[in-house]
């Protein structure tokens, strides 16, 4: 399969590189591929404009006016890699806003099967809609496609990282910080990520924008064969963030202001060494829960399992319900602000 020239020397560029090249166009968000991306004042910005959404979609005149307000554009929604909460939460921002909607969920059904490359398929894409929102199961898929738009195509259209392999999932940051915001929880706290830490691209995506605010301690507790990487270890040591290790979470639960349960990635597997680790003590359980501050968060990205007992869902702490609606209404405004048309909800 042919290769675009160039890839190769993007490619090899540290994370914050590429983002410094692919993230803004004429002074504005554009291609959202990396946590990286994020500032302190774009979460702020991006936070104060989803609610000030939510209060216009109270009404009925408020939803139709937010219909219009992107009903000229068109998104592809390109998610062949299971979803169900991502790619709802997307498909119903979308429409809210009035955007007509094409969608692959599957290669099978796709050119790719008769040998087409990412590139060629990226940019046939572009050529019919005005945004594309990527899930992939291939690292790296997104940050290609929106290379191939900003340096071979002749259409040049932003691209939305909906995750990507296990490496980056920065919307599910984005919602997972707007719920701590809402909560009360984004600075000065101590919050615990526990579960499969190793393989997780959620609670990496995580520790990069909780790095940006002030005074924030993050636990992460584990067994040792999902430990988080040294990688990430390492980034939150150049940016000054206290952070322990443990396996113990009896002892963690009552000093934090939040924990972020994650289940087992076992579809990475190799070699089934998921069935020989006991997790049961990084379950989430109703007696653990009575242990935690009365006003502490139970967060989870779903779909879970077994690590948070369903009795709990019931106690006021559990907000991962929540946090899934957070992820449609923070979505609205992130696309609100790469299409350009965040101003228009203000001037409402």
């Amino acid at each position: 399969m042919q290769q675009y020239e160039g890839w190769q020397e993007f490619k090899n560029k540290t994370n914050e590189e590429k983002a410094k090249i692919l993230s803004k166009k004429d002074g504005n968000l554009f291609d959202l591929i990396y946590a990286q991306q994020f500032s302190k004042d774009g979460l702020e910005e991006l936070f104060l404009l989803a609610d000030t959404v939510r209060k216009i979609a109270k009404t009925q005149k408020g939803m139709n006016f937010l219909r219009t307000i992107l009903s000229d554009k068109r998104a592809m929604l390109f998610f062949v890699q299971p979803s169900t909460r991502t790619f709802l939460s997307f498909l119903n921002a979308c429409q809210i806003l009035g955007m007509q909607i094409s969608e692959i969920r599957d290669t099978t059904t796709s050119s790719e099967v008769k040998g087409e490359s990412p590139e060629d398929m990226i940019r046939t894409f572009s050529s019919y809609v005005d945004l594309i929102i990527v899930r992939h199961h291939d690292e790296g898929f997104a940050e290609r496609a929106a290379w191939t738009l900003n340096f071979h195509a002749n259409r040049t259209i932003p691209v939305i990282n909906g995750g990507s392999g296990k490496d980056q999932h920065p919307t599910q940051a984005l919602l997972d910080m707007y719920t701590l915001k809402r909560a009360d929880k984004v600075e000065g706290k101590k919050i615990a990520m526990v579960g499969d830490l190793r393989r997780g691209r959620t609670v990496r995506s995580l520790c990069r924008l909780l790095s940006l605010y002030e005074g924030n301690e993050i636990y992460f507790v584990s067994p040792k064969e999902f430990a988080m990487k040294q990688d990430i270890l390492n980034f939150l040591d150049s940016k000054g963030v206290k952070y322990t290790v443990t396996d113990d979470l009896e002892s963690v639960a009552p000093q934090v202001d939040a924990i972020y349960s994650t289940r087992i990635q076992d579809e990475h597997d190799k070699d089934k060494e998921s069935s020989n680790v006991d997790i049961s003590k990084f379950c989430i359980t109703e007696d653990l829960i009575n242990k935690l501050k009365q006003d502490a968060i139970v967060m989870h990205p779903f779909p879970r399992r077994y690590e948070i007992d369903v009795k709990v869902d019931k106690d006021p702490r559990a907000a991962y319900w929540k946090q899934g609606r957070n992820g449609m209404w923070i979505r609205i405004a992130l696309i609100l602000k790469v299409m350009q048309r965040d101003k228009v909800i203000y001037s409402y």
